[in-house]
């Protein structure tokens, strides 16, 4: 019984762990905003049809533009990504991409690395085996490999490995820490479910004739109610996950305007957003003028022949 309550708990905080997403509200088809301010802070919304069933994951671009209207200047949109999604996702993506004069992206990676278009061979690491797995497991694609980072105006905005542990030795921090705060945020709101309904279901998924739906139903069903993820990760102090590396994206951002560039992106994954948001609005003078909406995960069952 112990084992089988902490299995959801678990699956939820390796998911995270690896892809680093964030929780989505929860909305009907109905609720598109699509031409309005996201004025809530909203990068992920769990959509369903007339009977309450999931049918799509989906993740915003919200546009930030300057909060005087009398002031011109850049346009800056908050790209939320999702590391593992529909290749239709993606392909929406690399075309919306084309538009910018600059793209600023994450990856944690030495200065000057390149992405060839495809992505690369899978490594032998845990963290590449856990993203491949899960990719093949969900029947999704991985960000990496979907994203053509070949582009000029694809631009590197992350810290370098080297960075990375710096600042988490500098903050007492370590990976394996922020992923047992995960799955302790995790498992705390599973004993809100004392009959254990989460697990009963996943279970059940791995049994389905259309697993990777199901499965990926489960966890959208989850992700909703783990709002409070990312303050676990966070902390009063903030983090070298989400902190430390949105300051570096930042200062890159400042460069990109000081060159004179007028519409630019921040490609990041959803859960660096509500960040991203706050800093724009202190720091920029921006505010969020528009939300449009892509789906990353299609939740809707295929019809059959």
């Amino acid at each position: 019984m112990v084992c089988r309550k902490v299995m959801l708990p678990v699956l939820v905080a390796v998911f995270y762990a690896a892809f680093c997403g964030a929780a989505p509200a929860d909305r009907s088809p109905e609720a598109d905003q699509s031409q309005e301010a996201n004025q809530e802070g909203q990068f992920l919304r769990l959509v369903r049809d007339d009977d309450g069933s999931p049918v799509a994951l989906e993740a915003a671009i919200v546009r930030f533009a300057p909060a005087d209207r009398d002031r011109s200047g850049p346009t800056v949109d908050l790209v939320s990504a999702v590391h593992v999604a529909e290749k239709s996702y993606y392909e929406e993506l690399n075309r919306l991409f084309e538009k910018y004069d600059v793209v600023l992206y994450e990856l944690v990676a030495p200065e000057g690395t390149q992405i060839p278009k495809g992505g690369v061979e899978g490594g032998g690491s845990p963290v590449s085996m856990l993203q491949q797995g899960m990719t093949e497991m969900l029947e999704l694609e991985f960000q990496l490999k979907g994203i053509d980072y070949t582009r000029q105006n694809l631009v590197h905005a992350d810290m370098s490995p080297e960075e990375f542990a710096e600042s988490m030795r500098r903050r007492g921090e370590s990976p394996f820490q922020v992923f047992f705060r995960m799955l302790g945020y995790a498992m705390a709101r599973q004993t809100q479910d004392p009959a254990g309904g989460g697990d009963f279901r996943l279970l059940l998924a791995f049994f389905d004739k259309n697993r990777a739906l199901a499965i990926k139903r489960v966890l959208a069903e989850e992700f909703q109610d783990l709002e409070g993820s990312l303050s676990a990760i966070e902390g009063p102090e903030g983090s070298t996950l989400i902190t430390d590396r949105n300051n570096v994206a930042l200062g890159v951002l400042r460069k990109q305007i000081a060159a004179g560039k007028q519409r630019l992106a921040i490609f990041y994954g959803a859960g660096h957003m509500s960040n991203f948001g706050e800093r724009l609005r202190a720091d920029f003078g921006l505010k969020p003028v528009s939300t449009r909406w892509l789906v990353a995960w299609n939740l809707k069952p295929t019809p059959s022949p």
